[in-house]
């Protein structure tokens, strides 16, 4: 997962990027006050590894086979519900303490410092979903079975509500200028690397396994793994430093004194924005990622091993192209991007179900590929992207609220939302028409943010923007 070692700040700018016109004509030097590239290369690799432990608990819990265990073992028999939806309810449970988690970690990220609110929560996050592997079932405890997978899936998002905006934030703070899209591509590299990681193991252990054993133990092998992943992530952010960003910051006592109330009072528009964006950002991730493997199981009636070949496939695709349009975005900014995904999600989403109706498992492929290729122009980019939206004294609270009151109402409530629907209406369209109308809200927000490419992170939301340094993507608005 780590970067080339040549792309750090002593490289050479690419040509026509943000900053390639000559400096002796008045531009800034972007090498100014950059980190070294090592140091670089570790905070891209500590901030990636906690995304890589998130969705490693999302690719083992919203797996078509583990789905329907875990509906199984921690609820009654005749339980109101198909076990795969009582499964999505416990996943849109734990978003509801993701807010909270924002709003606890993120300006104590702001007064404290990223790296130590870092370390806190990839070791909570990581022993939260170890602690489902130990949980013991309905049959042994009764009710208390899904109460207390109910309170470990709290803590689990309550301390994941901390993690994402602070694993942007450092990525972005340490970036060298030019490279910022391209390091910070490796965040979500680091998700859809976790994911392939939780559902490709799930998946070989439902074909190496009984189905008795798979019901009986086999399920608490993949959660039990996401310990020994947490203390290696913990091991890494250790070692490295506090953003310089941070730093210069803190030494030159510009932080503010109350983080929470400077970001409420007065970047609530601004936040408001993200939410628009994250919005569709969310619909797409958490439709795609968490509830079609589960889609394409019960509702298109696939065979679990095929639709869990698909799914791999499409984030094993997704995986080869995000760190090429990060770089891409260096070069031509990051709303071009989020724009294509938008509006592609408007016009693409009907036609791509459309294609997976068909008993043809590559007409199949190639719709959700549709909506995981439109997905992944947009992950390229959210970490370049929603850092650069706040100034540094408010910017991991600020990127932290904002991002996770939005997956908390649209993200963890997707899966539950559009399979109970689609229960109701009886058509299988339900999740193209939710993305149409995520990709028209989010189209509003994205036209009004500021183009931030080319734009020195310490310069970032600020008011009024500050101009790019060159004539490349950073001068667009």
């Amino acid at each position: 997962m780590e970067p080339p070692k040549n792309a750090g700040p002593g490289s050479e700018p690419e040509r026509g990027g943000p900053g390639a016109a000559d400096q002796s004509k008045g531009a800034v030097d972007l090498s100014k006050n950059e980190a070294d590239p090592s140091a670089v290369h570790k905070a891209v690799v500590a901030s990636a590894i906690g995304n890589c432990v998130e969705w490693f608990d999302f690719g083992v819990f919203s797996a078509g086979v583990m789905t329907a265990i875990i509906g199984t073992v921690f609820f009654p028999e005749g339980a109101s519900g198909s076990a795969s939806l009582r499964s999505f309810a416990l996943i849109a449970a734990a978003f509801l303490a993701r807010p909270f988690g924002g709003m606890f970690f993120g300006p104590m990220g702001d007064k404290l410092g990223r790296k130590r609110v870092l370390a806190t929560t990839i070791l909570l996050m990581s022993g939260s979903t170890f602690m489902i592997g130990i949980l013991p079932g309905y049959d042994t405890i009764g009710i208390a079975a899904p109460l207390l997978l109910l309170l470990v899936r709290l803590v689990q998002g309550f301390s994941t509500g901390g993690e994402y905006g602070g694993a942007a934030t450092m990525i972005a703070e340490y970036a060298p200028t030019r490279r910022r899209g391209f390091f910070g591509s490796f965040l979500e590299l680091g998700t859809l690397t976790g994911y392939i990681l939780g559902a490709g193991f799930v998946l070989l252990m439902d074909l190496a396994l009984t189905t008795e054993a798979m019901h009986s133990w086999g399920w608490r092998i993949p959660f039990l793994l996401s310990l020994p992943l947490g203390l290696v992530g913990l091991y890494v952010r250790t070692r490295i430093e506090d953003t310089p960003t941070f730093q210069r910051m803190e030494e030159a006592g510009k932080k503010a004194q109350s983080p929470l109330k400077e970001t409420l009072e007065h970047y609530w528009r601004v936040i408001l924005m993200l939410i628009g964006i994250v919005f569709l950002l969310n619909v797409a991730d958490y439709t795609l990622l968490t509830f079609m493997p589960s889609y394409l199981v019960d509702f298109l009636e696939m065979n679990e091993t095929t639709a869990q070949l698909i799914t791999i496939g499409v984030e094993a695709v997704m995986i080869t192209v995000i760190v090429p349009l990060g770089a891409l975005s260096d070069r031509i900014g990051r709303k071009p991007l989020l724009m294509t995904a938008a509006i592609g999600y408007v016009l693409l989403s009907w036609p791509a179900f459309a294609l997976m109706q068909t008993d043809n498992a590559f007409g199949v492929a190639f719709g959700y590929a549709i909506v995981g290729g439109l997905l992944v122009l947009i992950l390229a980019v959210i970490a370049a992207t929603f850092p650069a939206m706040f100034p540094t004294k408010v910017r991991y609270g600020a990127f932290a609220i904002g991002y996770n009151i939005s997956t908390s109402i649209f993200g963890g409530t997707a899966a539950v939302l559009v399979g109970s629907l689609i229960d109701v209406t009886g058509s299988n369209y339900i999740p193209a028409y939710y993305l149409m109308i995520a990709g028209l809200v989010a189209l509003i927000p994205i036209m009004k943010i500021r183009e931030t490419a080319g734009v020195p992170i310490e310069e970032a939301g600020a008011e009024p923007a500050p101009v790019p340094a060159g004539s490349g993507a950073g001068s667009r608005s």
